[in-house]
């Protein structure tokens, strides 16, 4: 039997609007302002999750002291917002979830950052109301790479798991998705293009390249879908 998707879920940093590369080149910069290096190989503990990397210790213990948390958290957040503010809606994000619109699936975001972060965003540039649902890190007791996320967004827009589509930028999102129970889609980004992918369904370079209805149809292909099936 085809795969008939009832609905999708989108990550939000790094997939709807690049915050991901703004936050990690500001935490370069105050590495760099100190004298030390900020790894890509360290900071993709990062990615798509919360507490998976701490640059606050890691840089005080290259430089061998206890730092101020709330003074490089002021230095961090002048520097990304600032870059945040500058970052548009990544290319397709639009017109996938009007198509989704179109096509009468259920739409939500389910983000390992707060609702605040992601709503506000979200409202920014227009897009608020094309997402039924809106999970963020508080509506669970464990982000990604658990599965609570994208089971939430499901229950919340009452649809089955094996009903929904996610498109994930990060590997920890990607196996979030998969212990869901979930089709994947990933669309790496600047930062994760050059790391290793937990096994996505279909990997695309940009929302933009294809339009839903082809998504999903490459979707058919498959093994998770056949395996189910």
């Amino acid at each position: 039997m085809p795969f008939v998707p009832r609905a999708v879920i989108l990550d939000f940093d790094g997939l709807i609007v690049d915050t991901e590369t703004p936050i990690f080149e500001s935490w370069r910069t105050v590495y760099a302002r100190r004298g030390q290096e900020l790894r890509i190989e360290d900071w993709q503990h990062a990615l798509g999750t919360h507490g998976g990397f701490d640059p606050f210790a890691h840089l005080g213990a290259l430089l061998g002291e206890t730092l101020s948390h709330d003074s490089l958290l002021d230095e961090v957040q002048t520097l990304n917002r600032a870059a945040c503010d500058a970052q548009p809606l990544l290319p397709g994000v639009e017109a996938l979830m009007h198509a989704a619109r179109q096509l009468g699936l259920g739409t939500a975001v389910a983000s390992s950052s707060t609702r605040g972060w992601v709503q506000g965003w979200l409202s920014r540039h227009g897009i608020r109301e094309l997402f039924d649902v809106l999970c963020g890190r508080e509506d669970v007791a464990a982000v990604k790479p658990a599965p609570d996320l994208f089971l939430l967004s499901a229950v919340r827009l009452g649809v089955a798991p094996g009903g929904c589509v996610v498109f994930e930028d990060s590997p920890n999102g990607m196996r979030a998705a998969r212990s869901a129970g979930m089709l994947c889609v990933a669309v790496p980004n600047t930062l994760t293009r050059e790391l290793a992918l937990p096994d996505p369904d279909l990997v695309v370079s940009s929302l933009a390249e294809h339009s839903l209805a082809d998504l999903l149809v490459r979707l058919q292909a498959s093994p998770a879908v056949h395996s189910t099936a």
